[in-house]
């Protein structure tokens, strides 16, 4: 049995006529978050160069950014919108999970190896 997909995005917001239209959507908005994100990446404007929770903004910017991009892509072009919500929770849900863990261990080895940089504990330079 055939089973229709949703021809909208951004919750209904934007609603196309057919696959052709949709899949144009969704990939403007992916190149408009990309160009974004290139943007940021050249120029790297100073005002973004404070620290929040140990990193720069423009480095939370880039993630938030890259999980919106991760989370399109999921939705439309997996059809994660067409699948139940306990399926939709559980990838969600284990997604975040591992993201925020990653990002927590990052954050724990990159500091313990700026200390040990900035107070010369190096005896060999790897």
């Amino acid at each position: 049995m055939a089973h229709a997909h949703k021809l909208e995005i951004f919750r209904g917001l934007v609603k196309f006529k057919s696959n052709t239209q949709k899949i144009w959507g969704v990939l403007i908005f992916l190149t408009i978050v990309t160009g974004i994100e290139v943007i940021l990446g050249i120029y790297k404007p100073e005002s973004l160069m404070g620290k929040v929770l140990g990193m720069k903004i423009l480095n939370w910017i880039f993630i938030i950014l890259t999980l919106v991009k991760a989370y399109y892509i999921t939705w439309d072009f997996m059809h994660m919108r067409d699948e139940t919500k306990a399926l939709r929770r559980m990838v969600v849900w284990t997604a975040i999970f591992l993201i925020c863990y990653l990002i927590f261990i990052l954050l724990q080895e990159g500091g313990y190896i700026e200390s040990v940089y900035s107070n010369g504990y190096v005896k060999k330079d790897f």
